[in-house]
């Protein structure tokens, strides 16, 4: 893999190029948040290890920036900062995982694959999605409607690309913690149901019914008929 490694201190930096290098991975490092974020907006990069308490631009405004330009390549934070609120913050601002310091090598590893093989699979799946009204396009990650955009935040995406595989599955709350915000419990009781509704505002017409339904008791599920896909 070709790995970005965004990281200021000295003594984690080394040992994270070393032990990386070492396991066959082509690394480039950045020690400065402004650098780091130029880096990745230029360079195809197959993830980022991104340190947040970083010298001239903090991390988690590299993660949003980069999610704001559409970049979406994978991103393991690294942080002393180990409370819930921190890991929640790091995943709402577009990581897709987040690993406390001090670490074990053979964990950062483990996560480094794990993320691997998912954006493998994001991969090998259909380019286009034809669900209802709309036309998802994996390559562009845009959502049409008659040709036309509709703006998507990173979650809201990460939302709708889980509920169209396949469409018509139910989602538990807990598995879409799980899978879009990288917790098991929900430290604001209703993030979950904020977000479907803010989804529904983006996808929904008011003359129609909703395309995600709440399963009362289990969770939610696109409701799309299967004629109408087209993966």
């Amino acid at each position: 893999m070709n790995l970005l490694v965004i990281e200021n201190d000295a003594r984690v930096a080394d040992f994270l190029v070393r032990g990386l290098k070492a396991e066959h991975h082509a690394v480039t490092l950045a020690v400065d948040g402004e650098h780091g974020l130029r880096l990745a907006m230029e360079f195809g990069y197959d993830l980022i290890v991104l340190d947040l308490m970083l010298p001239r631009m903090h991390g988690h405004e590299v993660c949003q920036t980069l999610r704001q330009n559409r970049n979406f390549t994978p991103v393991l934070m690294l942080s002393a900062l180990d409370t819930l609120k921190d890991r929640v913050e790091g995943l709402r601002l577009g990581a897709d995982d987040y690993l406390t310091k001090p670490f074990a090598f053979d964990e950062l590893l483990a996560r480094i694959a794990a993320l691997q093989r998912r954006a493998s699979h994001f991969g090998q799946q259909a380019p286009k999605v034809n669900f209802g009204p709309f036309v998802y396009d994996r390559n562009t990650l845009e959502v049409l409607r008659d040709g036309s955009a509709i703006k998507l935040t990173a979650k809201e995406l990460a939302i709708l690309e889980l509920l169209l595989t396949p469409p018509g599955k139910i989602y538990s709350r807990e598995r879409i913690l799980a899978n879009v915000w990288g917790v098991s419990e929900d430290p604001l009781t209703n993030v979950v149901d904020v977000y479907i509704g803010r989804l529904r505002k983006r996808l929904d017409t008011p003359e129609g019914p909703s395309l995600i339904q709440t399963i009362r008791g289990l969770g939610y599920r696109l409701d799309v008929r299967p004629e109408t896909i087209d993966a």
